[in-house]
Formats: C-alpha cells, structure tokens, sequence
C-alpha cells in the first residue's frame, strides 16, 4: 500500500532522510518511532506529497507520489501533528468541505459523520465555529475528517497527543477495523507503549537514518520497546 524506495530528503546542505526504505501492506498498522528532529515528519509530509524530495521514490498503491500526486491523494489521508483547520467554519462546514473534495455522496458522508462524531464525542459540537476548539477537539475533528472518504491509507503524525484517554482507546479501535478490512496505516508517536501494543510493524529512526524496522518480536526480541529504543539511542 505504501512503498518508500532509498528516499532521501535534504533542506539545503542538511540531510534530514538518507536513503530510507519501508513497504507497508495492507492489513498493516506500521510504527515509526524516533527522537525529535530524527525525520518522521518529513518522511510522512513526503509520504503525502506535501515535500518535494531529492532521490528515491513513494508509491501509494503502486502509483508514484511525484507522477500522479492527485491520485495517491485520493487514496490517502494524512492528519499532522498539530492540525490547521479552518478556524471560520463550524466543524459540520469544514467535515462538508473535506467530503465536497473527495467528492462523498450525501448519504455517505452523513452516516459516517454521525458514526465517527458520536464515536469521538464530538456531535454537540459540530455546529460551533473551530475556533472555539480546544487542541483535542481539533484532533478529533481532523481525524473524523480523514475517515470520511474511506482512506486506503492514512498517514498520522503523533495522533495521540491532545486526546483524552477514551479518545485514544476508541481511535486504537479504529485504526485496527480499518486495517482488518485491507487498510493500511503509517503513523509516527513517542508513546512506546501504544506502539508496542498497537503496531505490527515498526521502524525506528535516528539522525535521518533507519536503525531498525520489522515485525514487533523482530524489532524487540524479548525486551521492551522502550528498552530497546533507549538502547539504540545511546549506541554512537
């Protein structure tokens, strides 16, 4: 579903992504785990066709992301780390909007706005402006957002910061269905924990670089994650 073939990513003299390698199947919940400024972020703004990239190539579902970049957007979602909604629209507006662009039928996109703002306890609030949002609510309306078309891939940059915990279960539950039915999901976090108990595949990144990636027994042996990340860090 997602294929990322020796990717390099430079912001002038500085490589932020050397040569990283990772194929992601359907059925899979895929962790990208690395310290701040180790390039999950520019792997994932790539992976969405947000950032140009020097060498290398990113396939969605068999397509190139720099061929047909219209394309591969139809068939993904990507939800960062701090979403940047449209603050003058209500929440109703801006999910009408997104569905407009994915061109949803009516029918759709109401059962699945009804099911997903019930789910995120977001559906007394649809009618207020974003801009009275708090950061969870934001998060909640943005994820709503991505799951609206029915994504065969969704990309998330750390979906589990400003969530409240019956938020995050609910969201772990989600993206679990999703790939039971042939999705596919790419998400980077810091939460070890979630990762070890929600992914069946993680990469670990440092310095731009991959340092580690497999199925989670692969990656983690009999340890932790933490303790394994932890020990990877510190190697020179």
């Amino acid at each position: 579903m997602l294929k990322i073939e020796h990717y390099t990513k430079k912001y002038g003299d500085k490589v932020a992504v050397d040569d990283l390698s990772l194929h992601i199947a359907p059925g899979e919940i895929y962790g990208f785990i690395g310290h701040n400024g180790a390039g999950k972020t520019t792997t994932l703004k790539s992976c969405a066709g947000i950032l140009d990239f020097e060498s290398g190539g990113i396939y969605i579902d068999g397509v190139s992301i720099k061929d047909d970049p219209i394309g591969c957007k139809k068939k993904m979602a990507y939800i960062p780390d701090n979403p940047d909604l449209y603050a003058y629209m209500s929440g109703i507006k801006y999910l009408n909007f997104i569905a407009d662009i994915y061109g949803v039928g009516e029918n759709e996109r109401a059962e699945k706005t009804a099911k997903y703002a019930e789910m995120f306890a977001l559906t007394g609030d649809l009618a207020q402006p974003i801009s009275s949002y708090s950061h969870g609510m934001k998060q909640k309306l943005a994820l709503i957002s991505a799951l609206i078309h029915s994504p065969k891939l969704i990309l998330m940059d750390e979906p589990f910061v400003g969530l409240d915990p019956i938020a995050s279960h609910r969201l772990k539950e989600t993206m679990r269905e999703i790939c039971d039915e042939g999705g596919a999901i790419f998400f980077s976090t810091h939460v070890l924990e979630v990762a070890e108990k929600l992914c069946d595949k993680v990469a670990i990144i440092k310095n731009g670089k991959l340092i580690a990636s497999g199925t989670m027994e692969e990656v983690k042996g009999n340890s932790s994650l933490e303790q394994v990340f932890l020990e990877l860090e510190e190697e020179k």
